[in-house]
């Protein structure tokens, strides 16, 4: 269980990036924190696992005040992966900066070498266990840092910004993977820009702007919300748009998958 309490954060320049953050995540939940630049998504990411204190209220994980909790205990419970993964890489290969973290966490050899394996595998990394974490392209930068966080396995896993730099297999396959970590009980945050694929995921969204939450619903909700959506400069998704501009022939505005909309245009036609 997240819990934000009357949050606020103050950055040393004086700009105020969380402002009264009253919120709670349940276990399980798989959640998507939306806005545009600057409306506090990626600091109130970095509040779960300690990187930043609140300066005002508290964040609570499983319980656990972060203001009294080290970033490394917390890092047992949360996994992030930054929107700029060079910031996560210091190995001089891909195998030992997955394996970095489990060692650190104790595991002995033989579980960091199957899990290390298991990580970079399913993230289409074998072949490039020897190399330089620093040779690799934006993308597959990204890979390797969710590779770095599966591999450990911890309850909360957060994502930001994910899909830049992925092309449309790697966010299909990265769709897969956060449905996966859902079925496991893992609690997954994503901060996005990217409409389609949070519409894709259909998750529970929270839209912020200028420090604070202004809305919380189901994605449906959210991205019916054309209003709404503009004024933190968002556009709502292509299908939605679609389905709205279909209203003559009957079709009724709502968030269809691709397949789902074509038989309902198929069936208002047949009438």
């Amino acid at each position: 269980m997240i819990r934000f309490e009357s949050v606020e954060y103050v950055y040393p320049n004086g700009v105020k990036a969380l402002d009264g953050i009253d919120l709670e995540i349940g276990d399980g939940e798989v959640v998507a924190i939306m806005g545009e630049n600057g409306a506090g998504k990626t600091t109130l990411i970095k509040h779960l696992n300690g990187l930043l204190k609140p300066v005002k209220g508290r964040v609570l994980i499983d319980g656990v005040d972060t203001r009294n909790a080290t970033v490394a205990s917390l890092s047992r419970k949360v996994g992030i992966v930054f929107q700029n993964p060079d910031d996560m890489f210091f190995s001089e290969s891909v195998w030992e900066e997955v394996a970095f973290a489990l060692r650190n966490f104790g595991y002995d050899e033989e579980i960091v070498r199957r899990r290390v394996e298991n990580a970079i595998n399913f993230m289409d990394l074998a072949g490039y266990a020897d190399k330089s974490p620093f040779t690799l392209s934006g993308g597959e930068k990204k890979r390797l840092a969710l590779a770095i966080v599966l591999a450990w396995s911890p309850d909360i896993i957060a994502l930001d910004e994910p899909t830049i730099g992925q092309d449309m297999l790697q966010k299909e396959k990265l769709l897969q993977v956060i449905k996966l970590l859902n079925s496991q009980g893992k609690t997954v945050i994503i901060s996005s820009h990217d409409v389609e694929f949070i519409a894709d995921l259909e998750p529970r969204v929270i839209l912020m702007k200028r420090g604070k939450v202004i809305a919380d619903e189901d994605a449906e909700e959210i991205f019916l919300n054309e209003e709404l959506l503009r004024s933190c400069n968002l556009l709502p998704p292509q299908l939605i748009t679609l389905s709205k501009e279909l209203d003559f022939i009957g079709v009724r505005p709502k968030l269809y998958s691709p397949r789902e909309l074509a038989a309902e245009i198929v069936a208002r036609l047949r009438r």
